[in-house]
């Protein structure tokens, strides 16, 4: 039903002008809207007490991408979207009927026919739906809205992918308990046959009007679910076995969608035939009433005596700090904002941050949280960003304040900095197109995210885009073109695109054939070289005919078209080892590009002939581990490299001769990191060990300290004089030398 605005709600939402309230709860607000075309939409947005959640941002998007999977035959048709706005939004087609339960308040319990259309219908939705690995996981006749053209599944809030549990507390039950199945009430994992159990709830409830397990407390209804059998009374007899079995508390018992359709579909009509008058009455008095209403504003409360608005309602504050996945240290932090310390630690701290020989004490440390993706760290200025849990904070280089934080609600892979803005994309879909929106974030100055572009025909899920890095005000980023779900079997081709951050405009775009594999985030790291972008990915080339043997691939591309100068494979010695999986790090200086495969391997940027190699036949006998070379990092003409398990080595980058090397061996459990490369300081040479970080004197070629930590990332701060450090929940800031 149509409710006046408040006050206090916007005039409009991105292109939309804002009409009528259709409802609201903790969640967010639902409007009536109109485009300046005369589009009518239901346009949702999140109250800003949760938009300020990272978790409930993510929540949000993958809500867009499952309103999308699910499309405009089964689901509402999902026509824009801002899920980075600071108020996120998303606009869908206006549904013309009323929901489940209403209907059945209209008119009454439903005959057996229009009970069997409506089933068959939904499990053709839920069907499309499993298709694409999500789960509804809340149907309930309040989400299911009646047309005169089949039921509508909507508010895909708690949807997800199947088997995915990042956003759902372990042992919490989501969901709606009456309609709950009961390894969902017990907090498990919800499966397509969790939603089988509810579809059949639902289809109780339209037969009945109530639910096949009462009405009253939450806690007495998880019971029922979990121990009671369902009261089918009033069910149509031809109905009972079927629902039963969908009822079963074992989800093993229950049958699949492809069955359900065959069993309740009769195959006579349409569904507007089997749907009682005064139902279709009101689908009818609804499509009316959209265009003859009036949009009117509430006015203001009044104020009270003391000059002080009244307030009508708040969100309360358990809702505002609850953080999905996070543990009671974590929401405290948030809530406080006493995440950051600034303590130095002693030698009895022990192996998660004590001090060995005559390491440094660091110069500050942040908890960081945890945080499910890979870490990040990108230098901005005087300030370090990074993930602190699900949100993005600028921490200063010298002391390890907060500057500014922002709740993005992306991943690693879908941000780049120029060093005073960030840059996110995000992608998604809408009727039969797909969608790529860039936006822009200036942290610390006030200035609100903007949209730099919109562009079609790219996008159709939350991973369909990545961006790379941004060079002379030009970001390049990766995005896949758009498939409609229709039609199944065809697969997007991933581009690479190059975007005008001043104006918006797209300079370019060519299909990257060389994304051989299904997604570019294992091309990480590329480097800009003068005029060239250098990518890494990797893949497999062909030996004596067979593809078998693993390599790297590097692709030199021309940053002014687009344009694929090279392409070179180096082979790849694979190892079980996961710390020695390659992320694709490149070292690039005026000459060379290079990368750590086996050996250290230049090849030269003018036509990616290899230069030079270095480490093949090296200390014969000595096992194969031994003898491989992490990722390089070049400054001052001198490449630096971890070799095996013997520490650093030196090369001269002009001709790859080795300059100089540890004299000593490292021990069992301070063995070289491969996979991050080495950081040059102006006095020492710092590589990330097993035990640590290890201080490595390239003029005494041996380490003269280890600070003992866990480390996922690490860069030098040459401002703050700092190295920074990243793990799983901290950062630390070492002085540098």
């Amino acid at each position: 039903m149509l409710s006046p605005l408040t006050h206090d709600d916007p005039v409009a939402i991105g292109a939309y002008h804002l009409l009528a309230r259709l409802g609201s709860g903790g969640m967010g607000t639902v409007y009536l809207a109109r485009s300046t075309g005369g589009r009518t939409v239901a346009l949702k947005t999140m109250h800003a007490g949760i938009a300020s959640d990272p978790a409930s941002r993510a929540r949000f998007r993958l809500e867009t991408d499952a309103a999308r999977v699910i499309g405009g035959h089964h689901g509402a048709t999902v026509v824009d979207a801002d899920p980075l706005a600071e108020t996120p939004w998303l606009a869908t087609e206006y549904v013309l009927g009323p929901p489940l339960d209403e209907a059945v308040s209209l008119s009454g319990p439903l005959p057996e026919s229009s009970v069997r259309a409506l089933g068959a219908a939904l499990a053709g939705a839920l069907a499309q739906l499993h298709a694409s690995d999500v789960v509804h996981r809340d149907l309930k006749p309040s989400n299911v809205m009646v047309t005169a053209y089949g039921p509508k599944i909507i508010d895909f809030g708690i949807a997800r992918a199947a088997g995915d549990d990042r956003l759902t507390r372990t042992g919490a039950a989501a969901g709606t308990p009456a309609f709950m199945s009961p390894e969902q009430a017990t907090g498990q994992e919800h499966t397509p046959a969790g939603d089988v159990f509810a579809l059949a709830g639902v289809l109780v409830y339209a037969a009945t009007g109530r639910g096949p397990f009462g009405s009253g407390q939450a806690a007495d209804l998880l019971y029922r679910v979990r121990y009671s059998d369902p009261d089918l009374t009033d069910v149509p007899d031809p109905l009972v076995p079927i629902l039963s079995r969908c009822l079963s508390k074992e989800p093993g018992g229950r049958p699949m969608t492809s069955e359900l359709i065959a069993q309740l579909h009769e195959g006579q009509g349409q569904f507007a035939d089997h749907l009682p008058d005064a139902i279709l009455a009101e689908i009818a008095r609804r499509a009316s009433e959209v265009w003859q209403y009036q949009p009117h504003r509430l006015s203001a409360p009044a104020e009270s005596q003391d000059g002080h608005f009244t307030p009508q309602s708040r969100i309360s504050r358990r809702k505002l700090l609850s953080l999905a996945g996070g543990g009671v240290v974590g929401v405290a932090a948030a809530a406080a904002g006493a995440w950051l310390w600034h303590r130095r630690r002693t030698a009895e701290d022990g192996p998660s941050g004590g001090l060995v020989s005559d390491s440094p004490r660091p110069l500050w440390q942040a908890d960081t949280g945890k945080r499910v993706e890979p870490p990040l760290l990108m230098a901005m200025g005087d300030v370090i960003a990074t993930w602190r849990g699900e949100t993005l904070v600028g921490l200063d280089a010298k002391s390890g304040e907060e500057r500014w934080s922002a709740q993005l609600g992306l991943s690693e892979h879908q941000v780049a900095t120029d060093g005073s803005s960030i840059y996110g994309c995000f992608a998604w879909s809408s009727d039969d197109d797909g969608k790529l929106i860039v936006h822009a974030f200036t942290p610390g100055t006030g200035a609100p995210q903007r949209r730099i572009a919109k562009f079609p025909d790219f996008g159709g899920t939350w991973f369909d885009a990545e961006t790379f890095l941004v060079a002379d005000g030009v970001l390049y980023m990766a995005a896949k073109t758009y498939v409609s779900p229709r039609e199944r079997g065809k697969y997007g081709d991933w581009h690479l695109l190059a975007l005008d951050l001043r104006t918006g405009r797209k300079l370019w775009q060519v299909k990257a054939n060389w994304f051989r594999l299904r997604a570019p985030s294992a091309a990480m790291s590329p480097k800009s070289a003068g005029k060239r972008l250098i990518l890494c990915q990797k893949d497999t080339m062909e030996v004596e005919g067979e593809v078998s043997a693993p390599c790297l691939t590097l692709v030199s591309v021309d940053i002014r078209n687009g344009d694929v100068q090279w392409a070179m494979d180096v082979p790849r010695q694979d190892d079980d080892d996961d710390q020695n999986d390659f992320r694709g790090q490149l070292a690039v200086d005026e000459r060379h590009v290079y990368v750590g495969s086996g050996s250290v391997w230049a090849l030269r940027l003018s036509d990616g002939k290899t230069a030079w190699k270095f480490g093949e036949g090296r200390n014969p006998g000595v096992d194969d581990g031994a003898r491989r070379y992490g990722t390089p990092t070049v400054k001052d003409g001198v490449v630096y490299a971890a070799e095996g398990i013997r520490g650093l080595v030196a090369l001269d980058a002009a001709t790859g001769t080795l300059l100089w090397e540890e004299i000593e061996d490292l021990t069992k459990d301070d063995t070289p990191n491969l996979e991050l490369p080495p950081v040059v300081g102006g006095k020492y040479v710092y590589a990330v060990i097993s035990g640590g970080i290890s201080a490595v004197d390239p003029r005494a070629h041996k380490a003269v300290w280890t600070y003992r930590t866990s480390v996922s990332l690490f860069a030098m701060h040459d401002g703050a004089k700092a190295l920074i450090c990243v793990d799983d929940n901290a950062m630390t800031a070492l002085p540098s030398e």
